[in-house]
């Protein structure tokens, strides 16, 4: 059964399946870090092995989007088995005994938990959308007139002011104009060019399917320009190098 280590890692011996749908399950130690945000996998317990001695398998936690007890029709040889879906690949465990099998599966579920906050009111998204929309004033202000352009495949809506021009023009440095999603365009080329603007912010956050309304982990990145999706640090990495499609959000 799973023991906590002095370093409070969940430690224990499983046998993962070398390939999927190989048959072939291999003993294995495994180490369930969540400082480290990563599930490792080791020969023997790292104790017993040289001094040196590295991890024969690794899986970042945030990878991981379900932790289940894998069916008959799946593994039907293979009792007290559980299944990891990571991305597009699916890892095959086996426990030692039903209980032995439930800890781990709760302690996976738990360590790569996607946590999505309940409404109560406006998010800070909106928030913040509705001061850079229009600056706070202390009296009544006029109604603004918008002009509703396609860029880049972004639809931009920009005030226009009371003389005819572009509010930009008039705007103080540093505001940005309101970006929406578009329902019609379909990225040809990367999100950015490596020669684009550079990144403001980038990172793991939550985001619900469009048909299926579950809630999955991907990674962001956001520029002066467009904020786009990935399903991982890696793909964000390899469309920059091979100027692969990404999903533009």
């Amino acid at each position: 059964m799973p023991y906590v280590d002095r370093q409070n890692r969940i430690c224990g011996f499983l046998d993962i399946e070398e390939h999927e749908n190989s048959g072939k399950f291999l003993r294995r130690y495994f180490i369930l870090d969540t400082q480290a945000n990563c599930l490792l996998w080791y020969m023997d317990n790292p104790q017993n092995l040289a001094v040196g001695a590295g991890a024969v398998g690794a899986l970042q936690l945030t990878y991981i989007s379900k932790v289940s007890i894998a069916t008959p029709k799946q593994k039907p040889k293979t009792p007290f088995c559980f299944v990891i879906n990571a991305l597009s690949q699916r890892y095959f465990l086996q426990a030692n005994d039903q209980k032995d099998l439930k800890d781990w599966v709760e302690a996976l579920n738990q360590a790569s938990k996607i946590t999505v906050p309940k409404g109560g009111g406006l998010p800070v998204t909106t928030e913040v959308l509705k001061s850079l929309a229009a600056p706070p004033a202390l009296e009544k202000k006029p109604q603004v007139a918008y002009k509703t352009e396609i860029i880049g495949g972004v639809v931009v809506h920009t005030p226009i002011s009371q003389n005819g021009g572009d509010g930009q023009e008039g705007s103080e440095p540093g505001s940005h104009a309101i970006l929406r999603r578009s329902q019609s365009y379909i990225p040809t080329s990367g999100c950015r060019a490596s020669t684009g603007p550079p990144l403001i912010k980038s990172g793991y956050c939550v985001k619900q399917g469009n048909v299926r309304k579950s809630w999955k982990r991907r990674f962001f990145a956001l520029d002066d320009f467009t904020i786009c999706y990935f399903k991982c640090e890696q793909e964000f990495k390899t469309s920059l190098a091979n100027m692969a499609k990404p999903r533009l959000y």
